[in-house]
């Protein structure tokens, strides 16, 4: 009995660090541009979330589709979105990830 809680427990926590946040600002900007982000979109940039993690990354843009994302990689949470004639100048990242 205690192995099956511990499996479940493992299987809830491996759900919610894999999980994307998105913030209230980012939400807004999303919204007002007219972006979307499905859940097939979602499992992508995680995977990038993932990838940038492991190589140290802690704010990350993430040019994806039609858009720009800025990430707290370590909090995996969306800080602001753009669309792509907004990508000019962007500073206070560490990394650039291309999501194919």
């Amino acid at each position: 009995m205690a192995a099956k809680k511990n499996q479940a427990f493992a299987q809830v926590l491996q759900t919610k660090q894999s999980e994307i946040n998105i913030s209230k600002h980012a939400q807004r900007r999303l919204d007002s541009r007219n972006l979307s982000l499905k859940q097939e979109d979602m499992n992508q940039i995680s995977s990038a979330m993932d990838e940038l993690k492991n190589k140290g990354s802690k704010e990350s843009l993430l040019v994806y589709k039609n858009m720009g994302i800025i990430a707290n990689v370590q909090n995996r949470t969306i800080i602001t979105a753009m669309d792509m004639n907004e990508l000019g100048t962007i500073t206070n990242i560490d990394s650039t990830k291309f999501i194919k």
